[in-house]
């Protein structure tokens, strides 16, 4: 009988990539997915560090399934239960410590090797930790096969960082920046659109500091990948994602205008307004260098949307200095970000000057100014949502709706649109004339003169 398997993501789209690779590897020794923890077999929790209270998070939901693995053991079976991802990388032998029951903690570097670790949990009846950094890559040891579900599907081709901003755990927990080989990547890619991907997106901590080795032997950036991955016949749509603005080149700009499958939509984090606070970040970049990157773009592309990432209250933020970050946010008119309030992790530069009383910014002084940020982010988002009203935009669509009769997408710009449509148009692309829209969503008609099925 098949074994049960469940996996819960936390974090990032390179997370979503790692889970759906783990369940790969996992399906030749008779572990299927499941949708839920009750009475799997094996149940994995795929971890994150960026944000506060991130580790707490995990012990809290382990304190929960020590429950379900005590009463599945009660029964005469065995639940194997493992944790990965950057917690798991960053605090490996504390995770066994704090939970003894935990079978598995395993890093990201190392989940290739899956196999071997549930036989040695299940020969010895105790606990397997691999935080290791292995010479052996573990994207050449990787299942050849991929699985999809849906139409819409993630490619890493860069992994780790070498940037080092004084608030990120990432290169510790990821390790050095790597970037796959292209003939790797682009046998990935048609796998995954062998196996129904009709868009796919490509991902890296720092991904446009791609510097794979060539089909030809050279070394080649994500420009030049990104045009050989849109060749692949039956691929409609490419993203990628998360982009460095210092690593922005001008070929990567040149192949957004170039590239038709390559869509109008860009997530270029600048964290803050103001280059006081970007030098204290390590950014390595100034404010002038991001708006000289986005007035290349949008020469390039003029119809091109933005979304950003920012941090308030950082460690030595003033009052001026937010200011120029609400100033930069009217300017740029972003039309999604993620936005945060500064928390310290561990380890990091950053937290050793959060600890210093003249860098600390009291946290209801960071509370009132994400409070003004996200006022002002929202309004972008709803104003560009608004001006969408009236145009007829190409809508993969990707999901039922909750009502019925409804299919739910995306738009090139990252958009959810819902739209009344029947349900063999479900992952297939189709022109939608928005008709309304709110904060969150379109919605929209079909245009029944331009539909087209493309999966």
């Amino acid at each position: 009988m098949a074994k049960k398997l469940y996996i819960k993501t936390y974090g990032c789209q390179m997370n979503v990539y790692d889970s759906e690779r783990i369940a790969e590897v996992l399906a030749p020794i008779g572990f299927v997915l499941s949708d839920t923890s009750d009475d799997a077999d094996m149940v994995i929790l795929n971890t994150c560090h960026i944000r506060e209270k991130a580790a707490e998070k995990v012990y809290s939901e382990l304190g929960r399934l020590r429950k379900q693995k005590a009463t599945k053991e009660k029964a005469g079976g065995r639940m194997i239960l493992g944790v990965t991802g950057c917690v798991a990388q960053a605090e490996g032998a504390e995770v066994l410590k704090r939970a003894p029951y935990v079978d598995l903690v395993f890093g990201p570097q190392t989940y290739h090797r899956l196999p071997e670790m549930v036989a040695r949990a299940v020969r010895q009846h105790g606990q397997v930790l691999d935080t290791d950094f292995p010479e052996d890559n573990k994207f050449d040891s990787l299942p050849s096969t991929r699985t999809v579900e849906g139409a819409t599907a993630f490619l890493t081709v860069q992994e780790g960082c070498d940037k080092f901003c004084t608030y990120c755990v990432v290169p510790y927990t990821r390790g050095a920046e790597y970037s796959r080989p292209v003939g790797q990547v682009l046998k990935e890619a048609q796998a995954l659109v062998r196996a129904g991907a009709v868009e796919i997106t490509v991902l890296g901590q720092n991904v446009n500091a791609y510097h794979g080795t060539g089909t030809d032997g050279e070394e080649w950036g994500l420009a030049q990948l990104i045009r050989e991955i849109a060749a692949i016949k039956g691929l409609d749509r490419i993203r990628y994602i998360t982009s460095y603005p210092a690593e922005m080149t001008d070929e990567l700009i040149e192949a957004h205008a170039d590239i038709a499958k390559l869509m109008p939509y860009l997530h270029l984090p600048i964290q803050s307004g103001a280059d006081s606070v970007l030098k204290a970040m390590n950014r390595q970049h100034t404010v002038a260098h991001y708006k000289t990157i986005v007035q290349k773009l949008r020469k390039a592309v003029p119809d091109i949307a933005l979304s950003s990432d920012f941090i308030v209250g950082f460690p030595g933020e003033t009052d001026a200095d937010f200011e120029e970050t609400l100033k930069l946010v009217e300017e740029i008119q972003f039309i999604q970000t993620y936005s945060f309030k500064y928390s310290a992790r561990p380890g990091t530069p950053a937290a050793l000057l959060d600890s210093q009383d003249e860098y600390h910014v009291p946290e209801a002084v960071k509370a009132t100014r994400l409070a003004r940020l996200q006022a002002a982010l929202n309004g972008n988002t709803l104003a560009f949502n608004l001006g969408a009203v009236g145009q007829t935009y190409p809508v993969l669509l990707e999901r039922l709706g909750k009502t019925p009769g409804y299919l739910v997408g995306r738009s090139p710009y990252m958009q959810t649109v819902v739209v009344a449509a029947p349900e063999h148009f479900l992952h297939t692309i189709q022109n939608v004339l928005m008709t309304q829209a709110g904060p969150n969503s379109l919605q929209g008609e079909l245009v029944n003169s331009a539909q087209r099925a493309t999966a």
